[in-house]
């Protein structure tokens, strides 16, 4: 069992899990229980559409296993909050209304929904975070290994630079939202692994995730440091390398540095076989997602020992210690392993990746459609 300690900070409220959904709290094992059936509704609330992976896999995903988890009688109730905190905030309080029998929720802003999170508390509906941990009383949290992505990325960055790297050479970190504890996360463990090996010349906190913002700044960082003076760019997730090599290359920089990426985003795999962008993180989605409707449906169904199963990692907040969570490992996505991972697990054909204008590339990285 892995305890990890996540900075979320917001105040405590204990309160018995009783009403809606048929919640035990009593500890007691056991299967679904005989007055329930399997047509339950889980309430699914994610942040965003900017990247592209919650629409396409987390939803799908997330719907079919519900269904084939109970024989096609549950049903998921889906609310996209387009980054606005305070429609995701009224989108929980209309599941609260609904009587949803659980809820996953990837929180826009972790303060902002602790509130909601609390009304569903009371209201006896259990709500798991999804991928992003929310303040309030979470029942559980399921996740990639957020600190390993920070190492896998700056591990990678190290490698890039080779032999002839050293303590001097500039680096820029382009992080992510400073109101997502994720990219709090990241950012740490891209530093447990750079500290010390080389300098950290700029490093910016993202507003909102947002490609424009990493360009806008990753111009303030050239400006500053000269194009031709950074050697590797960390760059939280891929929409942030998009809009990083977009400053670079405004900037007329031909042959760009390292930069990190994450998410497996189909255009940063198509910019990994180009080599505009060095890596990538692949997080499997599937498994992500899988997971968080297996948790869901145990929670609703009052399957303690599925649940507790399921859930044998830990992980800790000021609002809670000892949450119970699934963390699920990353990899490191470079051009040298795209078809053991995002091929192999399904996540693109070839043909997705290899357009006429990368036939080169593609046919020299050992890809064919």
């Amino acid at each position: 069992m892995r305890r990890i300690a996540m900075a979320v900070a917001t105040t405590t409220l204990t309160v018995p899990l009783t009403g809606c959904g048929g919640l035990d709290t009593t500890g007691n094992s056991g299967d679904a229980s005989p007055t329930r059936g399997d047509d339950i509704t889980v309430g699914l609330l994610l942040p965003e559409k900017s990247n592209p992976q919650y629409e396409q896999f987390h939803y799908p995903i997330i719907k079919a296993k519900v269904e084939s988890l109970t024989s096609g009688e549950g049903r998921v109730e889906y609310a996209n909050a387009e980054a606005d905190a305070g429609e995701q905030t009224r989108q929980l309080q209309q599941m609260i209304n609904d009587r949803v029998d659980v809820i996953l929720l990837d929180p826009v802003d972790p303060h902002a929904v602790a509130g909601g999170v609390r009304k569903a508390r009371e209201a006896g509906i259990a709500v798991i975070a999804y991928d992003r941990l929310a303040e309030g009383p979470i029942d559980a949290y399921i996740t990639f290994d957020n600190g390993l992505v920070g190492e896998a990325q700056g591990r990678s960055l190290l490698r890039a630079l080779g032999e002839d790297g050293d303590v001097s050479d500039k680096i820029v970190m382009m992080n992510g939202s400073p109101t997502d504890p994720n990219a709090q996360q990241f950012k740490a463990g891209a530093l447990l692994v750079l500290d010390g090996k080389v300098t950290i010349a700029r490093s910016f906190d993202t507003e909102d995730w947002k490609p424009q913002n990493a360009e806008k700044n990753m111009t303030e960082a050239i400006d500053e440091l000269g194009k031709n003076d950074i050697k590797a760019v960390y760059a939280a997730n891929d929409g942030l390398a998009g809009g990083v090599i977009k400053a670079l290359k405004a900037a007329g920089v031909t042959d760009l540095p390292p930069i990190t990426g994450q998410d497996a985003e189909l255009s940063a795999v198509r910019r990994i076989v180009t080599g505009e962008q060095y890596m990538s993180v692949y997080k499997p989605y599937a498994q992500e997602a899988e997971t968080a409707a297996e948790v869901a449906v145990a929670k609703a169904l009052s399957r303690d020992i599925e649940f507790d199963a399921l859930t044998g990692d830990r992980v800790d907040s000021p609002t809670r210690k000892g949450i119970p969570a699934h963390l699920v490992p990353v990899v490191a996505l470079t051009k040298d392993n795209i078809t053991e991972t995002v091929i192999r697990d399904g996540m693109y054909r070839p043909s997705d990746i290899c357009t006429p204008r990368l036939a080169a590339e593609c046919t020299a990285a050992g890809l064919t459609k």
